[in-house]
């Protein structure tokens, strides 16, 4: 295998709010928690699980000039992700509260600074990175109206310098208020990733690998992610790969999906084959639900 190449990733910054909940939340009334804030957002988890792969990566995001997002950007540089993050004054950085409970997870967003990403810094930044080979998008970005244009910029910018692209799909909801529209904006990148939601909302009801064949028509390759269940890969020709996810206790799957890309593109960017990308996404997601929150543990 060859050495990955830098990986952008572009998209959010968050802090989370996790409870990790004793039982069924009790709706108007009180439920027994166990609750910590740390460091959150698609993009910025999987910058950090690929920085604790060892790969050079940069995340290009935006956070409040304030407190909580210097305290973001802190952390991240510490695990040695370079952070090219525009500060807004005026705007909070973005916070989620995240409800855990019996390996499901509810999420109440405040998106803030994240909807001030701007087309223009997504530009500089890919411009000053000559060692970049592939560019990573959270779909938060085009799933949100005021940084949309940030991330169709950032697929483009990435085309234009001859950089492989990746998206996460990020969450069934947003993407059914988008329809189809979403597909039109991540038309012919190099790998999609959906989970079993996300690929439902795109492709229909359909069995996981009849759902990325269908998806291929939009991607050259595409992975659904199953949880527990495993992963699917297919890609344009006809390849059609699977992986079992490996058996263990689920304490928090926040973050999961997110080790679970880094893993993914970590193998597949250093040559790997499919079945390999995908045994080593499954491994990186299995950790990640064995400890409480979103980033690899120090």
């Amino acid at each position: 295998m060859s050495p990955a190449p830098r990986i952008i990733v572009v998209g959010d910054v968050i802090t989370d709010v996790l409870a990790v909940l004793s039982g069924p939340l009790a709706t108007g009334s009180d439920t027994a928690a166990g609750i910590r804030f740390s460091g959150g957002g698609q993009a910025a988890n999987t910058a950090a699980w690929l920085a604790g792969q060892g790969a050079a990566v940069t995340l290009v995001a935006a956070v409040g000039d304030d407190e909580t997002g210097r305290e973001r950007v802190a952390e991240l540089e510490r695990v040695g992700v370079t952070c090219a993050v525009e500060r807004h004054e005026g705007y909070p950085t973005g916070t989620v509260i995240v409800l855990t409970h019996d390996g499901e997870r509810t999420m109440v967003s405040q998106r803030g600074a994240n909807l001030r990403l701007t087309a223009g810094h997504v530009d500089r930044t890919v411009a000053a990175a000559p060692d970049a080979g592939h560019l990573h998008l959270s779909a938060y970005t085009l799933l949100d109206v005021g940084s949309r244009g940030a991330g169709l910029r950032a697929l483009a910018a990435a085309r234009e310098r001859g950089l492989t692209t990746s998206v996460d799909a990020a969450s069934a909801a947003p993407l059914r208020r988008v329809g189809t529209a979403f597909l039109t904006w991540v038309r012919d990148v190099d790998l999609l990733l959906v989970n079993t939601d996300e690929a439902t909302v795109l492709a229909g009801g359909l069995d996981p690998a009849a759902q990325a064949r269908a998806l291929t028509s939009v991607a050259r390759r595409v992975v659904v992610k199953r949880g527990a269940a495993g992963a699917v890969w297919v890609d344009r020709t006809g390849l059609v790969e699977t992986a079992p996810a490996p058996g263990v206790a689920v304490v928090d799957v926040t973050g999961a999906g997110d080790a679970f890309a880094a893993g993914l593109l970590t193998a597949w960017l250093e040559g790997g084959n499919p079945r390999a990308a995908l045994t080593r996404a499954g491994d990186l997601g299995a950790l990640a639900v064995t400890t409480v929150g979103a980033r690899p543990q120090p």
